[in-house]
């Protein structure tokens, strides 16, 4: 398979991965064509070879910029907007694993801790039994939320580090 070939398969497997990880496909293909890129590309670059309108360019890369993975670049002379997107991948998974914890983990967390101390008769096994069901998903996700956050805040040999002594048990 030639270059073109292989970027072209990377875009469109990541694109696919990317929906199956939540995250919309073209969002995810658009990062994958800046991430692979050896320069920044314009919308209209971005637009010819997804083959997506200037809105769908537009709106997707607002996003990626929202999540810290790309940055809008400016180039002398030149009115256009212009991508780049991060190329260190371990910065990649802590920004991607950040957002997903904002957005995903800290809200049920939230909800939880809301849902912990209803009305009602505290002495009916019902209640006990709903009670009980929520503090242990609440101190499960906290406990995976701290990790998280530790995970977040190390440097990559330590992640690295724990990866591997994970892979070995």
């Amino acid at each position: 398979m030639n270059l073109d070939e292989a970027k072209e398969k990377f875009v469109q497997t990541w694109g696919g991965l990317g929906a199956q990880w939540g995250i919309n496909k073209t969002m995810a293909q658009l990062h994958a064509l800046l991430f692979i890129s050896a320069e920044s590309l314009s919308t209209e670059d971005i637009m010819e070879t997804l083959q997506i309108s200037r809105g769908n360019v537009n709106m997707n890369v607002r996003e990626l910029i929202d999540w810290g993975l790309v940055q809008r670049v400016n180039k002398t002379g030149n009115r256009k907007d212009y991508y780049l997107a991060e190329k260190d991948v371990w910065k990649i998974a802590k920004l991607i694993v950040r957002e997903r914890k904002k957005r995903e983990l800290e809200p049920i967390i939230s909800l939880l801790v809301e849902l912990g101390k209803p009305e009602g008769d505290k002495n009916s096994q019902e209640y006990k039994s709903f009670v009980e069901s929520m503090t242990q998903l609440k101190n499960f996700s906290e406990t995976i939320n701290n990790s998280v956050e530790r995970m977040i805040k190390a440097d990559e040999n330590w992640l690295g580090n724990l990866f591997l002594s994970m892979l070995k048990k």
